[in-house]
C-alpha cells in the first residue's frame, strides 16, 4: 500500500506527457473505458482535460495516476459530479485507486457537488466495482450489453451513484 501519495492539480501543458503515459496503456487495453483503443494522443488528452478539473498522483517515479472531475450534466444536472480514473499498469495494487477516490470525493464536496455518479462501470472490472462500493457507491442501474469488451464480447455496465 502506498503511503499518502502526493495528489495535485494537473497542468494541461506541463503534465501532458505524464498524463498520456498513464492514459495510453489504459485506453489501448480497451477493457475499462468506452474509448476507441486507437485514440490519438491529442484526442485522448483533449477528452481528459475537457473536464472541469484534472488531478494527478505523483510518486518517486513521476505521475502514476490521474483523474478528471466535472459535472455529470449541464444545467439542472450540474450538481452531480462525474469522475474518470486511470492508473498506470505498473502502479496498480499500490492503493492509488483508493487515494484518488478519496481525494475526488473531497474535491467534489469542496466544489459544491451534491452527489457523484459513474455512468459506465464495466461489470468485469470487479476491482473498481468493489472499491466504489467501499466508498459508498451503489449500483443504481445495469445497462445490458453496453460495453464491447475485447475478450468477453458484449457485457453489462453499471451506473453507480452516491450522495456527498
Amino acid at each position: 500500500m502506498l503511503e499518502q501519495p502526493a495528489i495535485r492539480d494537473a497542468d494541461r501543458v506541463a503534465d501532458a506527457d505524464a498524463v498520456w503515459s498513464v492514459l495510453e496503456p489504459v485506453f489501448r487495453r480497451g477493457d475499462t473505458y468506452a474509448i476507441d483503443p486507437d485514440i490519438s494522443r491529442e484526442d485522448a488528452l483533449a477528452f481528459w482535460f475537457e473536464h472541469q478539473l484534472v488531478r494527478v498522483a505523483v510518486g518517486d517515479g513521476g505521475v502514476a495516476a490521474t483523474y478528471y472531475l466535472g459535472p455529470n450534466h449541464a444545467g439542472r444536472g450540474r450538481h452531480v459530479a462525474n469522475c474518470g480514473y486511470a492508473i498506470h499498469p505498473d502502479a496498480r495494487g499500490l492503493g492509488l485507486g483508493r487515494a484518488l477516490c478519496a481525494d475526488s470525493l473531497n474535491v467534489a464536496r469542496r466544489e459544491g457537488f451534491k452527489a457523484m455518479q459513474f455512468n459506465l462501470v464495466v461489470s468485469t472490472n470487479q476491482a473498481a466495482v468493489h472499491l466504489w462500493q467501499d466508498f459508498g457507491f451503489e449500483i443504481v442501474g445495469t445497462v445490458p450489453e453496453a460495453f464491447d469488451h475485447p475478450h468477453e464480447g458484449f457485457i453489462d455496465a453499471y451506473v453507480m451513484h452516491r450522495r456527498l
